[in-house]
């Protein structure tokens, strides 16, 4: 019984070698060489899409670092904003001490004295 599987199965491979060595379009050299060309093809995509794919994430780091610094330079500038209007309020508040404590002093002092 086993023997008759593994005869049948050799006869069934010799038919289909046969079939492709029949019906092959190309030789095998031709094969051979359009396999390579196929696979360098591929090779090349494979780099162009690598070299594509870094400029991409190089233009993106830079777009992503330029935001960062337009973030940064408008947060040091509010910061110099909030600052200068904190000095102008207390500069505001020490003048208008002075000039109460002025105002108090002429009027506590007798007039012609």
């Amino acid at each position: 019984m086993d023997d008759r599987r593994i005869s049948y199965f050799f006869l069934g491979l010799g038919i289909g070698v046969a079939a492709g060595i029949l019906f092959a379009p190309k030789t095998g050299e031709e094969t051979r060489k359009l396999i390579r060309n196929r696979a360098e093809e591929g090779g090349d995509f494979i780099r162009r899409r690598a070299e594509e794919s870094g400029d991409y994430i190089r233009r993106r780091g830079e777009e992503f670092r330029d935001a960062a610094n337009d973030a940064v330079e408008r947060g040091r500038a509010s910061i110099q904003r909030q600052r200068d209007q904190w000095s102008a309020a207390v500069d505001a508040g020490r003048s208008a001490y002075r000039d109460a404590v002025e105002n108090t002093e002429t009027r506590s002092t007798p007039e012609g004295v």
